[in-house]
């Protein structure tokens, strides 16, 4: 099968991917979802033409974005999952014990249901009985809500379609509101390689409304650029290390105490851009 697909990202910028072969494909009510198997990273989940994760490299993203926060929050019982409708996040945060109810607020439900059928490795947490999924515009909800939360977790697409409101000020302020006076937000803000403009204005915005704020970085081999980073912030911990006596959950491939603090350690041209 000699098929590729084209991830355009610029006029001069795109990258190609072979595939062994084409799984799925729908027109959602919100935009075109595929799955589809190519010959590096196994399975993938695209929406738009623009891979979202894949089954050799999912574990990067989903741990750095769920357990940085998790073990920054001493005893996260009730967390948020906005977006994230693969499921990786959620597997992710249902390792913690403590934890006692997910809510995942996904606004297409076609992608859970297409992720749950194709990619059951990341979509595992969905039968855990403490997941409560919820099929709503994440906007909406966070105006509308009127439970508090520990932890909340915005793993959203990227800036375009649906998900632009999820970057805004405005949004920040509603997880603010839905926070415990101790609660932690994590974003997922872009590539500060490639998309710096929207890697800063996330750290702005989030360092106007949180007492504490920050960035920190992994590499994401399947991402445009492979450079990503993720924005943090807190009502009351400092997000650079986890808290005190706090130990990971077994099993990680990624995310060590030790990767936690070096993450939050930034390139000289990336703290520019915070400073813009």
């Amino acid at each position: 099968m000699n098929v590729w697909l084209s991830e355009e990202h610029t006029a001069g910028y795109a990258v190609h991917w072979r595939l062994r072969d084409i799984i799925h494909v729908e027109q959602t009510p919100y935009q075109e979802l595929a799955i589809v198997d190519t010959h590096e990273w196994g399975r993938a989940l695209i929406l738009d033409s623009i891979v979202q994760t894949t089954e050799v490299d999912e574990f990067i993203y989903h741990e750095m974005i769920a357990h940085v926060p998790m073990m920054v929050h001493p005893n996260p019982v009730k967390v948020l999952i906005i977006g994230g409708g693969d499921g990786g996040t959620l597997r992710e945060v249902l390792k913690y014990d403590s934890v006692d109810r997910v809510d995942l607020v996904e606004i297409d439900k076609q992608v859970i249901e297409a992720c749950r059928k194709y990619l059951p490795t990341i979509s595992a947490g969905f039968s855990d009985d403490r997941a409560n999924i919820i099929i709503q515009d994440g906007l909406k909800y966070v105006k509308e809500a009127e439970c508090k939360y520990d932890v909340v977790i915005i793993d959203s697409s990227d800036p375009v379609g649906p998900a632009v409101e999820l970057f805004s000020a405005e949004f920040y302020r509603d997880i603010y509101e839905l926070l415990h006076e101790d609660g932690i937000m994590t974003v997922q803000a872009e590539s500060p390689a490639f998309y710096g403009d929207v890697f800063a204005r996330v750290y702005h915005n989030m360092n106007t409304i949180f007492p504490r704020a920050g960035v920190y970085l992994a590499c994401v081999p399947s991402y445009v650029s492979g450079f990503w980073a993720f924005g943090i912030a807190s009502k009351q911990y400092h997000p650079e290390r986890a808290a005190a006596g706090r130990k990971p959950v077994t099993g990680l491939r990624y995310y060590t105490t030790d990767i936690h603090q070096a993450a939050f350690v930034l390139p000289p041209f990336v703290q520019k851009l915070l400073e813009r």
